[in-house]
Parts: C-alpha cells; structure tokens; sequence
C-alpha cells in the first residue's frame, strides 16, 4: 500500500463542535496534509486561529500556489474552493456546487485525482449532500473513507448521503474521529464493501470540467446525458452525469448538485412559485372588488354579481395554494438549517 499523507475533510452545520475535537486529538507529529472546507460561504472566518488554538497542529487558510506541508491544516477561505494538485494548492472562483463555495466535492476530487490511494476522505456533521460524491471518488481510486456516525451528527444528512454513495472504511463518533485518522495514515485496511465500478476516465473528465480546465458542452456530453431538468441557479440546461453513484448533475456553466441538493433546489423553486402564482390570484381578485364597486356605484347588479364571483373563485383559489404551501414544506421538511460559521 502507498502511504496515506493527504487528508481531506467536510463539514458543515453541526460540524464546528466536531472540527473542535478533531483539532485537539490530532497529533503534532501527524505524517500527513490535512485540508478542511467548511461551508462558510462569503461570511469572515477564524476557524484557522481557533483550530490552532484547539490543538497542537498549526492552521491558516491556504493560499493560491502554496505548497502542502504535512503536520499542518489548511482551511478553504471564504468564497473559494480548494483544489489540491502536484503537491500545491489552487483557489477558485468557479461555481458553486451544492449551493456552496467552498464545496467538498471539488477538493475531494482534485485530491483523489492527484494522489489516488494517499488519500483520507473524512466527511462530517452537514446538511444536504456536498462530499457524496468526492467521497466516492476518493474511495474508487482506492483511497481510505471516514464517515461521522450519523447516529453521532447534529444534522445527518451529509454523513447518511456520502454512506449511501460511498460506503466507508470507518463509521466513528466524534470523539474517535482523530483516532481514526491516525489508524487511516498508519495504513489500516480499506473495508471490502466498495466495490470501485466508476469509470476513471470520466471522473477525471468531471472533475477537470469542475476546476476549469475543461469546459464546452461536448466535454459534457461525453460523461453525462442532457436532461429536461433546468439549473436552479443561472436556468442552463442540466446533464446528468453517467456514473450512478451517486446521482448528480452538472451544468454548462459549472454549477453542480448531487440529488439531495438539486432536489431542495427543485422544492424551493415550486415554492417560490406558488407564491407568485398567489400574488397573481390576489391582484386579480383586488382588481374584481373594485370592479364590483364601480358595478355597484353604476347601478348595474349583473355586473356586480359577476365580479363576486370572480372574487369567491380567487378567494378559493388563494385557500388550495396556500394548502399546497403547506403540504410541500410537511413532506419536504426542512432541508437547510444555517450553517456554522467560525
């Protein structure tokens, strides 16, 4: 087995108390990189003074070009994503995949690109899906993968959707996380219940097409199928990318959602339009009323009686939209609680 010394870790809501323990079980002379994105958006950080300061492993954010040093932990800045590549960091400015920048997916891919078997994926405590499919992409090119117990997580989504699409090598609460990251870099023993059937070829295609270093629509045709689907974020169209595990899409301009991101993404937009389809139902039925009024000042009944029930009829209307509301939000249930934020 190739040496394990590039390890990459996730987190989002819920993640910040996790990154806390983590850093102080971490030992000082740790053999290896370690690069975390936590999902900070545009907000200022100190998640690199405070890891620090938690344990004996010096952090900073990395810097664009800045070579990798073991027995350090480099954090993704606000507002970029971290690649990893011949040793070297890159920053990015490309779009956000699973609603976020930084992501996971684009470090854990350009990292399983680069050093294949030498790499420790870890994803922790979030919402929704980012590090799914890094996570399976690090673990078909043969490197190790660490999940948080999402019976252990303050939000389970993220730990649940990386077993579904990855399995693991280790499930761990928080507490033996650091631990079994040592055990990782020590040369544990992957488990045998991944089977890597992905196509190398094209995960490399997706991850370039990702960083920038390839774009156009017949690179995206050559790993994925055009849907009917639209990008919620610039309306482009959406291909759905071949390689099954797990289920995701991309489009042209570089946004990028596994299931359960598009899927929140799909939700909120019905949502959004079933407000303005409310809106729309209110001003027509403000525009009866005074209709009905100028019809009752003019002494025309008829006239009058027709706007009523135009009225009643939006009235109703207003009532099966508001319902549907509702019922949307009950069986969507509430996918996206505020990320931590250091």
């Amino acid at each position: 087995m190739k040496r394990r010394d590039i390890v990459v870790i996730a987190a989002s809501s819920g993640g910040f108390h996790v990154l806390r323990t983590l850093a102080e079980r971490l030992p000082a002379d740790l053999p290896a990189v370690v690069s975390i994105v936590m999902h900070i958006g545009r907000h200022a950080s100190v998640l690199p003074e405070l890891l620090s300061r938690w344990g004996p492993l010096p952090a900073r954010f990395a810097a664009h070009e800045e070579a990798a040093e073991n027995g350090r932990i480099y954090v993704a800045p606000p507002d970029r994503h971290l690649l990893m590549g011949k040793g070297r960091f890159q920053l990015s400015v490309s779009a956000a995949e699973n609603f976020a920048r930084p992501a996971a997916d684009p470090l854990f891919r350009s990292a399983a690109m680069h050093f294949g078997e030498r790499v420790i994926g870890v994803v922790l405590s979030g919402d929704l899906d980012d590090g799914a499919a890094g996570l399976a992409t690090i673990r078909a090119h043969g490197g190790y993968g660490i999940v948080q117990d999402p019976a252990k997580s303050a939000m389970k989504s993220m730990p649940l959707a990386a077993l579904q699409a990855a399995g693991a090598d280790a499930i761990v609460p928080p507490d033996d996380l650091g631990a079994a990251i040592v055990a990782a870099v020590q040369g544990a023993v992957r488990a045998p219940d991944f089977v890597g059937t992905a196509d190398l070829t094209a995960l490399r295609t997706e991850a370039e097409i990702g960083s920038g270093e390839r774009a156009g629509l017949d690179e995206l045709d050559r790993i994925a199928v055009r849907s009917a689907i639209t990008c919620p974020e610039c309306g482009g169209v959406l291909w759905r990318i071949r390689d099954p595990r797990p289920l995701r899409y991309r489009c042209h301009t570089g946004h990028a959602y596994s299931v359960r991101s598009l899927d929140e993404a799909i939700a909120q937009r019905t949502e959004d339009a079933l407000w303005k389809a409310i809106r729309a139902v209110n001003e027509r039925m403000v525009f009866a009323r005074e209709r009905r009024q100028w019809a009752v000042n003019s002494g025309d009944p008829k006239a009058a009686s027709i706007e009523e029930a135009r009225i009643d009829e939006a009235e109703t209307l207003v009532e099966v939209l508001r319902a549907s509301i509702a019922r949307t939000g009950a069986s969507h249930g509430p996918q996206r609680a505020g990320d931590d934020v250091a």
